[in-house]
């Protein structure tokens, strides 16, 4: 963890015009608030994206790619900056054009994760924000982190949760969104997958199913145009050979003798059509001989 200096943090009573509307409704929130930068704006829409710290190469990209297209559509996302799924929320809004929101658990001048000290300074450059609860110089401890979720869920309109084992935070989240009567969503994964979980028993109790980002913008009344075509639709003019391995990949690693079992090549000729597609762009070895399909 690391404490910041460049900007200070202000606090903001709950008896303030400044504190957010949002959070007024609810029981429990806290009196005061701290903040570095700015408040997510009350007259447009926001959604939280949640999940494990521990998460697999398809959860970082998902939280990502939703975090993207949800911020391009002007939904504002507010996350807690945990390394994971929460990290690649806030990345993939600002890819979106939007500021983004972290809720802490310790001091706003503490940065935690001190890995996330690059991220954590590009929110406040990009005219987001940080917020606590808790004062200046406070650091963080265990039970911090679950008293933080519910300010996290009451600043949201939506709730997404990416990737979660059985007994998670992100499952708290979730829990304090529902009491608030928040719309809840879950990502689903493979069953046999413990970070899949949490998420299979959010939609098992009766949460959304996060299929494609635009289900949760049509939940929040946003007309929205995807911008995200299936890839039975678009023609990317490959040869039918290179075609046939781009159209067995997707966002789930495969391996490269996978790939040849699926389309019926040798191992030699599916490793070099995956060598030309890696090339164009279009795919991305993640690790030796495992590749993945890149949204574009």
């Amino acid at each position: 963890m690391e404490r910041t200096r460049s900007e200070e943090s202000r606090c903001i009573e709950k008896s303030s015009r400044e504190y957010p509307v949002k959070l007024k409704p609810y029981k429990g929130m806290p009196e005061k608030l701290y903040i570095k930068g700015n408040l997510p704006q009350p007259d447009r829409p926001s959604a939280s994206i949640v999940g494990a710290r521990s998460c697999s190469t398809y959860g970082r990209i998902q939280a990502f790619r939703y975090a993207r297209t949800l911020a391009q559509a002007g939904v504002q996302i507010i996350s807690g900056m945990a390394a994971g799924i929460d990290s690649e929320g806030h990345k993939g809004a600002m890819e979106g054009g939007m500021p983004t929101w972290a809720v802490l658990g310790s001091g706003p001048d503490i940065c935690y994760p001190a890995g996330n000290k690059g991220l954590y300074s590009r929110i406040l450059r990009e005219k987001g924000g940080i917020i606590s609860e808790y004062p200046p110089g406070t650091l963080p401890r265990s039970y911090y982190f679950p008293a933080r979720n519910r300010i996290i869920a009451g600043l949201s309109d939506l709730i997404l949760v990416v990737e979660a084992k059985e007994k998670s935070g992100s499952l708290i989240t979730a829990q304090c969104g529902l009491e608030q009567g928040k719309l809840v969503f879950a990502l689903p994964g493979p069953v046999n997958e413990e970070l899949s979980r949490g998420c299979h028993q959010l939609i098992y109790d009766g949460a959304g199913i996060a299929y494609t980002p635009e289900v949760l913008l049509q939940e929040l009344g946003i007309n929205y145009e995807n911008t995200i075509k299936s890839e039975g639709k678009r023609n990317l003019g490959l040869a039918s050979d290179m075609n046939m391995v781009y159209s067995c990949l997707d966002l789930r690693p495969k391996s490269r003798d996978i790939l040849a079992q699926e389309t019926g090549f040798s191992p030699e000729k599916t490793g070099s059509i995956l060598m030309e597609l890696s090339l164009l762009g279009l795919v991305r070895e993640i690790s030796r001989h495992y590749y993945i399909k890149i949204q574009t």
